[in-house]
């Protein structure tokens, strides 16, 4: 036989992704570094302290185009980052690595279908308002 089946531990070596993140159509690119914070994540405190870097290196992205889907994800509402601080032995301050919590996904869903709510009833203000431009061009006064 050339390869084997061996049976996986349905809880060991897997972290969850909630089944609503499809439904954000997220770019490929935020789906992934998304996935990779969860991956990350204390499940106790929901944050996790990746570096652009490290995060780059596990997806195979470059620091910049991780910092624009980290962005995404924050104006999707899936996350917030926060800077850190690390003081060295000789009590000099320095930037650390952001600190990113992991929002509930329902805020995001939430946020989502507000924003997808609000872009029809402006699509259907423009409409509305493009016939009546219509109707008085017909009926000049």
């Amino acid at each position: 036989m050339l390869w084997q089946h061996t049976k996986r531990d349905a809880v060991k070596n897997f972290f969850p992704l909630p089944n609503e993140i499809f439904s954000l159509k997220l770019s490929p690119g935020a789906l992934a570094i998304y996935s990779y914070l969860l991956f990350c994540e204390d499940r106790k405190t929901y944050q996790c302290y990746p570096s652009y870097q490290t995060i780059g290196n596990a997806v195979g992205m470059s620091i910049n185009t991780v910092r624009k889907y980290v962005a995404e994800l924050e104006e999707r509402g899936l996350v917030v980052t926060e800077p850190t601080f690390i003081i060295t032995r000789n009590g000099r301050k320095h930037n650390g690595t952001l600190r990113y919590t992991i929002l509930p996904i329902q805020n995001a869903v939430d946020l989502y279908n507000q924003r997808q709510l609000r872009r029809l009833e402006e699509a259907v203000e423009r409409m509305r308002v493009r016939k009546k431009l219509e109707g008085n061009e017909e009926h000049p006064a």
